[in-house]
């Protein structure tokens, strides 16, 4: 059976025989004796002073046989434990500068001032300051490393001085002062007796027989000295600094001390200690005895043969220091002649301790006398039954028990000393308040002395620390300290300890664990306290000193958990409680901000405790979760009731809570819960605190609404419309800074009223979703009062009269009626540049502005996505009726109106009025036409149905307007249920007639309706002040593309047509042969057009100067429109089917007005003649609908009448086959289509409708659909147009106006039989009263 297989068959022997050592009790008394025998062992063994006296003569110097590799060898087999002889941290630093000291001549010791020395010196000192060297040595903190560089640098300089082989007993002389100098600094540190002992040996091994370095130079003097004897010893207990520390922690008086000591002092002696090594080294060598550890002690046999291998060289040098201290008394009790090879002198100053380590010797000593080693009897020798019997002198019987005996008593006073200065340990970067220096020599003396293995000193120690912690002695620092130095103090190699100091470790920190968790549970009691002890300690602890040890066997952790945790929450809910009771009993005197504060309070607590435990203790209790799981549901419960009860005691006082009370109500208690769900997201939280706090946001938005008109109208109070960055800056300003501060000031109240109720966080989606519904509806309101009062101040400028009309209207009316009479007989009109002010200008770029920053609010509300949280909401089963009904009204154009003025033109507006003559709205002046076209839209919003008035009137510069004309039309949402748009020509009741494109859709609340009526409103607005810009142009444009300018080109004579030539080339017929006259150059049709071109160019110039890059093209581009219309009208009439008075042109006439169209698309586009870039109006705008139409009438123009009717009968059947396909398409799908459904007519497209103008997005992707449809259909208006010039084509006209309305009624019919039969209700939501389902 091996070794290893016998130890672990008799384990549970072994530990029954440590059980017995463990339970020795040991007195204060016996540990006392023993500890004041170590003390004064320790005194015996110190260095006595020595007297210098006179030197005798000098005998002749012999040099030893032993060489510095032998010393070094034995150097570093000495320092075994790298830990405790590691040489201090602030070492280096110190040597630096006494090495400076040596060889720059400063250091006042005589053996330094050598040259020698001082060159020896000098060069180490370079290898020494060589960052590479001096960062490895500081870190490995090693002696060796020091003294081989050393004698390297000292062997080369040293062969440089001597030739012979004299260098070498030399180079050992300077190693041995080197020595000593790394002496003197340890020592000027303090601490570390252990190395400084190694050193001294070492220096003693390095000299030769009894010399001093310090003495060598003066050798040759006739006053040289020696040291003398030692001085003898007083054996008084004042001189025994240890025995002090016994008296001091055992409480026993010096007096008695010294009784004791000189009772036992013929006993107690060196050669008693000398005996015990020597017995103790017996039984050592004997190996399995009860004197020492035996085989049966360790786990491993290696464990056990690496300790007495250890204890053999440690038991040499505590006898050697022995003897050293009386070699002559000693020597008598020997016999047998010494060993030349342990001849060696020691210094007087070395000493073999360690501060602030329990393992070290403090008294091993030693002189320089020669010691015979062989007379020790340190070889083995069969022990006599006398020897086994006879106990030691400094021994006691069970040293372990005895050494923490004295351990316990030495660490009692210490804690309790208030005196007790920090010493430096190992593992410890600062000094700590542990133990003192002076036990841990009393403590080191005795372990030395007894034969305390070193992992058994510091056991014993930490079962002393267990202990006191268990005690309440201690606290968690120190503990904390403890196991620091424990493991710091000693490699804490477990498996090389004895089985006894592993079950004891184990014992140990089983204890502390569980005293730990005791610990824990009471500090985590206090966990929701407004102060609280923090767990960091504990913790800290656990994870770095217990659960880490491999020695420490976890157990069942579970049930502890449980119970943490049931703990916690049941203080939780005291917490709750004393909570509570910070509220005002009395619920009369309750106020919201006692509920505000308190949730407030809550939540700090919450957030205190959430950073007192950052991390789970023990992996899964969590404080802070506990704590909302627990406090959060209960305080909302309490809360509500607490808010309904403040609410009622108002309500009772004919008073109302504090809108915003109301607001930091749901902001905290949203708070409360925000939290308590990340916290736990699968629980739900028991209150919706949205039920009964919703109130409070709705009083808000009902001031905000009732204050909105106030903001606009300060804010235009407020605004002079003018840009100061020029002035001020003096430089352009950028298109971003070319608006004034009023939209500005209205946008940041519109953005500030959405991010109060954004940052409310309401928490119902519904909810939140009528909120923003109302307060959309408040901005639109906002939006339509800013436009109506710019439009009012833009119009008033725009019509403000020059001093030239000023002076006019100061003519008599004589005056004024010559005036006229010769304007109209010379038949001209003085048509000036008009001169646009900037601050009329700068209106419309804050419309402009305004829609931008709707468009970015839109998006910020996220329109879309309320809505569609309002449409998941549970729809109602049935359609219930529209309150309101919005008609959009299109003034498009009258035609055969009467001439007022005697210039045979009248000058008309249209006014629409309802049926109480009230005024609903009024187009712009048409001047000098009987056939105007005015394309403006206005919304009227009914209850019901209405009768509309439409007057048109002659504008008058003198006197009042006149009547041109009346007509009206009843507006009935049953006759508009289609929501489609309609044409009706409306007769007038004097003569010609008026078109009105009229359509409907119900208003409704819902966000997008509002949204989209802000944005019509704004868009209308800024069309409608374009229009004016560009009716003040206008005029012009009709003088120069005109027919008396198209007679003022052709009167100069003009060649064979090019149209002419076009369709004789292309075989489309006969045509109107052209009479041959004068050519007409293309220069004189393009110089017909240079003032024009002028004109534009000097306003253009003018308006640039103040208006954005985006108006100015819009402007541009309505002038574009403007152009073409009338081109348009010299060419074609009106749409109708009615005959028109207008003669078509001739094909010269035709080709002059197609001339002219290319020459101001090239105007407008403006192509870089370097570059070929554009840089005008793009393309996109220049060729609209309208621009094709126009180039279509090329191939129309001059047909016959009968091949214009077959083609448009063969484009009207075409487009009634693609409108019967898509009916088929629509009747086959059971749903409608997503516009169809906004509109409330499945299939519908109306792309001007109000919910298709909600923002920009949709008002571009609207206008590209019309684009597209125009381009895919093509229609036969211009035909019919053509065909109105050709009284023979009167018959066809009026029958293809009935077919028209036929397919139109159709289309609306199976649109309403759609929408009844559909599913459920479209995005309308209503039916139109008087309409069958």
């Amino acid at each position: 059976m091996s070794n290893a297989q016998r130890r672990r068959s008799n384990l549970g022997s072994v530990h029954s025989r440590q059980s017995v050592r463990q339970s020795v009790l040991v007195t204060t008394d016996d540990a006392y004796s023993y500890a004041l025998r170590c003390a004064y062992l320790h005194y015996l063994l110190q260095p006595r002073p020595r007297r210098q006296i006179p030197a005798p003569a000098a005998p002749a110097i012999h040099r030893t046989s032993t060489s510095f590799h032998e010393v070094m060898r034995d150097f570093s087999h000495s320092m075994r434990d790298a830990k405790s002889t590691r040489f201090p941290k602030d070492f280096m630093p110190n040597l630096q500068k006494r090495l400076e000291s040596v060889w720059m001549g400063r250091d006042n010791h005589v053996e330094y001032k050598d040259p020698a020395v001082k060159r020896t010196f000098a060069a180490f000192y370079t290898a020494f300051k060589e960052p590479r060297f001096y960062d490895q040595v500081s870190k490995s903190r090693r002696a060796e490393d020091l003294v081989l560089i050393f004698y390297s640098s000292a062997t080369k300089e040293l062969q440089k001085l001597k030739a012979d082989d004299s260098w070498k007993w030399l180079a050992d002389r300077h190693v041995a002062l080197f020595v000593r100098l790394m002496h003197a600094v340890i020592k000027e540190l303090g601490g570390h007796q252990e190395l400084s002992s190694k050193l001294g040996t070492m220096e003693s091994k390095l000299l030769q027989h009894d010399s001093n370095l310090s003495d060598e130079t003066n050798r040759r003097s006739s006053t040289s000295t020696i040291l003398g004897p030692p001085a003898p010893l007083s054996y008084n207990v004042n001189d025994m600094p240890m025995v002090k520390v016994v008296a001091k922690v055992f409480n026993i008086p010096l007096a008695t001390c010294q009784q004791d000591i000189n009772m036992n002092k013929a006993a107690w002696t060196e050669k008693a200690a000398l005996q015990d090594l020597k017995t103790y080294n017996n039984f050592l060598s004997l190996g399995n005895t009860r004197r020492t550890l035996r085989s049966d002690d360790f786990d491993t046999d290696e464990a056990w043969e690496t300790w007495r291998k250890s204890e053999g060289p440690a038991l040499s040098q505590l006898m050697l220091a022995i003897v050293q201290s009386n070699p002559t008394e000693l020597s008598k009790t020997t016999s047998g002649q010494p060993s030349s090879g342990m001849r060696n002198s020691i210094p007087s100053s070395v000493s073999y301790s360690i501060p602030g380590d329990l393992a070290r010797p403090s008294s091993i000593s030693s002189f320089d006398q020669p010691v015979d080693m062989e007379a020790l009897g340190l070889s083995p020798s069969s022990p006599t039954d006398s020897t086994l019997d006879t106990p030691y002198t400094y021994i006691p019987p069970d040293p372990r028990s005895y050494y923490r005996a004295v351990a316990e008593r030495c660490f009692t006073y210490d804690i309790n000393d208030p005196d007790l200065q920090p010493i430096e340990l190992p593992g410890s970067e600062d000094p700590v308040s542990l133990i003192s220096k002076s036990s841990l020599e009393l403590l080191a003396e005795c372990g030395l002395r007894w034969r305390v293995p070193l992992s058994s000193r510091i056991i014993l120690f930490m079962d002393v620390i267990r202990s006191k912690y268990q005690d309440s002695e201690i606290d968690l620092s120190i503990l904390d300290t403890a196991f620091t130095y424990a493991k710091n103090a000693t490699s804490f190699e477990w498996p090389t300890w004895t089985l006894s100091d592993q079950n004891m470790f184990r014992q140990i920190l089983s204890a502390v664990h569980d005293t730990l968790l005791r610990e824990l549970y009471d500090i985590l009691q206090h966990a929701f306290d407004a102060k609280a002890r923090p767990v960091a300690s504990v913790m800290w602890i656990l994870d770095q000193h217990i659960y880490d040890d491999p020695l420490f066997t976890p157990g069942d952790m579970d049930s502890y958990v449980d119970q943490l945790k049931e703990g916690l929450k049941i203080r939780a809910g005291e917490v709750m409680e004393e909570l509570m009771r910070d509220l005002p009993q009395d619920r009369s005197e309750l106020d919201p901000f006692h509920v505000v504060e308190l949730t407030q309070k809550v939540v700090k607590l919450a957030e205190k405790i959430s950073k007192r435990f950052k991390q789970p203790v023990l992996g899964s209790v969590n404080p802070v979760m506990i704590f909302i799981e627990i406090v959060f549901p209960k305080f909302a419960v309490e809360a509500k009731s607490i808010i309904l009860d403040i609410m009622n005691i108002y309500k009772e006082k004919n008073q109302e809570v504090e809108i915003e009370d109301g607001f930091d109500l749901y902001k905290e208690l949203a708070e409360i819960r925000r939290i308590y769900s990340e916290a736990h997201p699968e629980k739900r939280f028991p209150v919706h605190f949205e039920d009964f706090l919703a109130d409070f946001v709705w009083r808000w938005l009902k001031n905000t609404d009732s204050k909105v008109i106030g903001w606009v109208d300060e804010a235009i109070k407020h605004d002079d419309f003018t840009i100061k960055i020029r002035e001020e800056e003096g430089r352009e300003p950028t298109d971003d800074e070319r608006h004034t501060l009023s939209v500005l000031d209205i946008f940041r109240s519109f953005n500030q009223t959405v991010d109060y109720i954004k940052k409310l966080e309401w928490g119902d989606d519904i909810q939140h979703a009528r909120f923003m519904t109302a307060l959309s509806k408040t901005i639109g309101s906002g939006i339509a009062r800013y436009c109506e009062v710019l439009e009012k101040l833009f119009t008033f400028e725009m019509d403000r009269q020059t001093p030239e009309q000023e002076a006019a209207a100061n003519q008599t009316r004589q005056q004024k009626w010559m005036a006229l009479a010769r304007d109209a007989w010379s038949n001209t009109e003085k048509i000036e540049p008009f001169q646009f002010a900037p601050e009329s200008c700068v209106k419309l770029n804050d419309i402009e502005f305004a829609i931008l920053q709707l468009d970015k609010l839109e998006h910020s509300v996220n329109v879309d996505g309320v809505a569609e949280a309002l449409v998941r909401a549970a729809p109602p089963p049935g359609r219930k009726p529209l309150k309101n009904y919005v008609f959009t009204i299109k003034i498009v154009e009258a035609e055969d109106l009467k001439a007022m003025d005697i210039n045979g033109f009248s000058d008309p507006y249209v006014v629409l009025g309802d049926e109480y003559q009230k005024r609903l709205a009024k187009t712009r002046v048409v001047y000098r036409n009987l056939n105007p076209r005015w394309e403006e839209t206005v919304d009227i919003t009914t209850q019901g149905s209405i009768w509309l008035t439409a007057t048109v009137w002659d504008w008058d510069t003198v006197g009042d307007h006149d009547c041109v004309g009346r007509t009206s039309i009843k507006l009935d949402p049953a006759h508009f249920g289609d929501f489609m748009p309609q044409e009706h020509w409306l007769e007038l009741d004097t003569q010609g007639r008026l078109l009105l494109r009229v359509s409907m859709e119900g208003e409704r609340d819902d966000i997008q309706f509002y949204f989209g009526k802000a944005f019509r409103t704004l868009k209308r607005t800024e069309r409608d002040m374009t229009r004016q810009i560009t009716d003040k142009l206008s005029a012009y444009i009709h003088h120069c593309l005109s027919r008396a300018a198209l007679k003022n080109v052709l009167s100069k004579g003009y060649g064979i047509s090019a149209v002419s030539s076009l369709f004789s080339r292309t075989g489309l017929g006969a045509r109107p042969q052209s009479t041959v006259g004068p050519a007409v150059s293309e220069a004189d049709i393009a110089a017909a057009v240079v003032p024009l071109t002028d004109y534009f160019n000097e306003n253009f110039a003018i308006l640039n100067t103040t208006l954005t890059s985006s108006a100015m093209m819009l402007v541009m581009s309505r002038l574009w429109k403007e152009i073409l219309v009338t081109l348009e009208a010299l060419l074609v009439p009106t749409l109708s089917d009615q005959p028109s008075q207008q003669k078509p042109l001739t094909p010269q006439e035709s080709e002059v007005c197609f001339r002219w169209l290319q020459l101001m698309f090239d105007f407008f586009h403006v192509i870089d003649e370097n570059t070929g870039e554009a840089s005008g109006v793009p393309l996109e705008i220049l060729k609209s609908p309208k621009y094709h139409e126009l180039q279509s009438l090329n191939f129309f123009y001059f047909e016959s009448t009968d091949n214009l009717i077959r083609t448009s009968e063969r484009m009207a059947n075409a487009a009634a086959a693609r409108q019967q396909q898509a009916r088929a398409r629509m009747s086959n799908s059971h749903t409608s289509n997503q516009v169809g459904g906004m509109l409330g007519v499945p299939g519908a497209k109306r792309t001007k409708s109000v919910l298709m103008s909600r923002n920009l997005g949709t008002m571009r992707k609207a206008k590209e659909e019309k684009r597209r449809e125009a381009q895919a259909e093509p229609s036969d208006d211009m035909i019919l147009r053509i065909l109105r010039m050709r009284p023979e084509a009167a018959g066809y006209l009026k029958d293809r106006s009935r077919q028209k309305e036929r397919l139109a009624a159709t289309a609306a019919a199976e649109a309403i039989v759609r929408q009844s039969m559909s599913a459920g209700p479209g995005r309308m939501g209503a039916m139109v009263p008087g309409m069958r389902r």
